[in-house]
Protein backbone atom coordinates (compact mmCIF):
# COMPACT_ATOMS: atom_id res chain seq x y z
CA UNK A 1 0.00 0.00 0.00
CA UNK A 2 1.43 3.39 -0.87
CA UNK A 3 2.18 5.92 1.84
CA UNK A 4 -0.48 8.24 0.43
CA UNK A 5 -3.23 5.66 0.68
CA UNK A 6 -2.02 4.51 4.08
CA UNK A 7 -2.21 8.10 5.34
CA UNK A 8 -5.71 8.48 3.94
CA UNK A 9 -6.83 5.24 5.56
CA UNK A 10 -5.26 6.15 8.89
CA UNK A 11 -6.90 9.57 8.86
CA UNK A 12 -10.27 8.04 8.06
CA UNK A 13 -9.92 5.53 10.87
CA UNK A 14 -9.10 8.26 13.35
CA UNK A 15 -11.99 10.39 12.14
CA UNK A 16 -14.40 7.51 12.63
CA UNK A 17 -13.02 6.62 16.03
CA UNK A 18 -13.49 10.10 17.50
CA UNK A 19 -10.17 9.55 19.25
CA UNK A 20 -9.05 13.11 18.64
CA UNK A 21 -11.80 14.99 20.42
CA UNK A 22 -10.21 18.00 22.10
CA UNK A 23 -6.79 17.24 20.63
CA UNK A 24 -4.07 19.85 20.75
CA UNK A 25 -3.45 21.87 17.61
CA UNK A 26 -0.45 19.90 16.42
CA UNK A 27 -2.12 16.51 16.89
CA UNK A 28 -5.28 17.71 15.23
CA UNK A 29 -3.41 19.23 12.30
CA UNK A 30 -1.39 16.07 11.73
CA UNK A 31 -4.44 13.81 11.94
CA UNK A 32 -7.10 15.88 10.18
CA UNK A 33 -5.50 18.69 8.17
CA UNK A 34 -2.20 17.32 6.91
CA UNK A 35 -3.85 15.22 4.22
CA UNK A 36 -4.48 18.40 2.23
CA UNK A 37 -2.44 21.15 3.89
CA UNK A 38 0.66 18.96 4.10
CA UNK A 39 0.53 17.83 0.48
CA UNK A 40 -1.25 20.63 -1.38
CA UNK A 41 -4.09 18.28 -2.37
CA UNK A 42 -7.04 19.98 -4.07
CA UNK A 43 -5.11 23.23 -4.21
CA UNK A 44 -4.82 23.61 -0.43
CA UNK A 45 -2.02 25.95 0.67
CA UNK A 46 0.72 23.84 2.25
CA UNK A 47 1.94 24.35 5.79
CA UNK A 48 5.19 26.27 5.71
CA UNK A 49 4.46 27.99 2.38
CA UNK A 50 5.02 31.55 3.57
CA UNK A 51 4.07 33.12 0.23
CA UNK A 52 0.75 31.27 0.09
CA UNK A 53 -0.13 31.90 3.73
CA UNK A 54 0.97 35.55 4.08
CA UNK A 55 -2.16 37.08 2.48
CA UNK A 56 -4.39 34.64 4.35
CA UNK A 57 -2.74 35.34 7.70
CA UNK A 58 -3.04 39.07 7.00
CA UNK A 59 -6.86 38.74 6.90
CA UNK A 60 -6.82 37.77 10.57
CA UNK A 61 -8.00 34.88 12.69
CA UNK A 62 -11.70 35.71 12.31
CA UNK A 63 -11.49 35.42 8.52
CA UNK A 64 -9.42 32.23 8.72
CA UNK A 65 -11.89 30.67 11.14
CA UNK A 66 -14.78 31.70 8.90
CA UNK A 67 -13.13 29.73 6.08
CA UNK A 68 -12.58 26.74 8.36
CA UNK A 69 -16.09 26.72 9.80
CA UNK A 70 -17.90 27.34 6.49
CA UNK A 71 -15.49 25.77 4.01
CA UNK A 72 -13.57 27.38 1.20
CA UNK A 73 -12.95 26.23 -2.37
CA UNK A 74 -12.52 22.42 -2.22
CA UNK A 75 -12.40 22.35 1.60
CA UNK A 76 -15.72 21.42 3.16
CA UNK A 77 -16.91 23.04 6.39
CA UNK A 78 -14.61 21.97 9.24
CA UNK A 79 -12.33 20.27 6.72
CA UNK A 80 -12.24 16.59 7.66
CA UNK A 81 -13.12 17.09 11.33
CA UNK A 82 -16.87 17.21 11.66
CA UNK A 83 -16.67 16.26 15.35
CA UNK A 84 -14.18 19.03 16.24
CA UNK A 85 -15.19 22.05 18.24
CA UNK A 86 -14.43 25.58 17.09
CA UNK A 87 -11.76 25.74 19.78
CA UNK A 88 -10.13 22.53 18.52
CA UNK A 89 -10.11 23.84 14.96
CA UNK A 90 -8.69 27.20 16.05
CA UNK A 91 -5.84 25.36 17.81
CA UNK A 92 -5.07 23.56 14.53
CA UNK A 93 -5.17 26.86 12.61
CA UNK A 94 -2.85 28.47 15.15
CA UNK A 95 -0.44 25.55 14.75
CA UNK A 96 -0.55 25.87 10.95
CA UNK A 97 0.01 29.64 11.10
CA UNK A 98 2.91 29.28 13.54
CA UNK A 99 4.68 27.09 10.97
CA UNK A 100 3.79 29.28 7.98
CA UNK A 101 5.02 32.76 8.96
Amino acid sequence: MSKKWFSLAAGAALALSGALAHADGEQLFKAKCFMCHGTGAAGAPKIGDKAAWAPRIKTGMDALMNSVMNGKNAMPPKGTCMDCSKEDLQAAVEYLISHSK
